[in-house]
């Protein structure tokens, strides 16, 4: 039941950043581009982001995600995820003479080159992710005769590694930054010549993100996440909430899934969005929220971010010619 006028006594609070991150803005651009410019369909090769709403919304505009290639005709278009895919994708993509827009993350193809130089001087490398996320399996299949992957620091214990070459770890970029700290700690332990990337691999969105919930939940009775299921980075921020003093933490795809029991006896309400949601999605929540009688949000500024990714080269070239 909406309450008419705002409660003075509550307090909401909206956390920055949050939402889109550069390497999700420059892959849903590049389908939304890809379809202007070649028309529909456009095949996606996974979920160009890992946001149910982004991918309907791109749905109705005519991209067609599949989770194989063999799912694509041939002559086809497809663009490959911000996540990225290993060579055998793109190998069999070429072998079958498909167009391809590679919309992977920059950040991850960082990843996946320090996998390769690695791999040429023969180290072992450790990688820490979770099984079957797609970054991992992309970043995996550059080296797969090198890279075993540690999904926690009890697993550390379990490896039997060859102790007269070489370790390095690498992390998949959408990790906890304290749970990547924690496990790069248990492997250095037992193994103290571990060699660093040439630069952390931990996501700047992800680690702005988590620091604004750490500077905003401990005022917050409750704290919620926009996001989606299988989004990783979002899943997080909800643990990070309740880390760092929260009272409660939910992660919601959209205002509708948010509960009315979970706003009984609650105060102070925090709100936040994982890299791969819409700004559009966030104001669905503090739209809800203000109709029940919740203030105007106070935006809790942590950092402005301003890093931005060029599109891919296919749809440069073609911009530039329309000019």
């Amino acid at each position: 039941m909406a309450v008419s006028g705002a409660d003075t006594d509550k307090k909401l609070f909206l956390a920055a950043p949050r939402g889109y991150c550069a390497g999700v803005d420059r892959a849903v651009v590049t389908v939304e581009k890809a379809l202007e410019a070649y028309g529909a369909p456009v095949y996606v090769r996974k979920q160009i982001v890992h946001n149910r709403h982004v991918v309907e919304t791109l749905e109705e505009r005519g991209a067609i995600f599949v989770d194989e290639l063999d799912e694509v005709p041939d002559d086809a278009l497809v663009v490959f995820s911000a996540h990225g895919v290993s060579p055998q994708v793109k190998n069999e993509a070429a072998n079958r003479g498909l167009r391809t827009i590679d919309a992977t993350c920059p950040l991850v193809t960082k990843v996946h080159h320090e996998a390769k130089r690695f791999a040429n001087d023969d180290t072992q490398i450790l990688l820490i992710g979770h099984a079957g996320h797609e970054e991992v399996e992309g970043t995996t299949g550059e080296a797969p005769e090198n890279i075993t992957l540690v999904q926690t620091p009890e697993d550390v214990d379990g490896l039997q590694l060859d102790p007269d070459r070489p370790v390095a770890w690498l992390s998949q970029t959408t990790l906890s930054v304290d749970e990547t700290v924690e496990t790069v700690d248990r492997i250095r332990q037992l193994h103290p010549q571990l060699i660093n990337p040439p630069s952390d691999d931990i996501c700047y969105a992800t680690q702005n993100r988590q620091h604004a919930v750490k500077q905003m939940a401990p005022k917050c009775d409750l704290v919620i996440v926009v996001g989606s299921k299988n989004s990783s980075n979002t899943g997080r921020l909800v643990e990070v909430a309740l880390e760092s003093g929260a009272k409660a933490s939910y992660r919601v795809d959209n205002a509708g899934e948010i509960k009315e029991s979970w706003l009984d006896g609650v105060d102070s309400i925090g709100v936040t969005s994982g890299a791969s949601v819409p700004e559009t999605l966030v104001r669905g929540v503090l739209d809800l929220l203000t109709s029940k009688g919740w203030p105007q949000a106070e935006e809790e500024t942590l950092i402005e971010e301003s890093l931005s990714f060029a599109l891919p080269p296919q749809l440069r070239k073609r911009r530039t010619a329309a000019r």
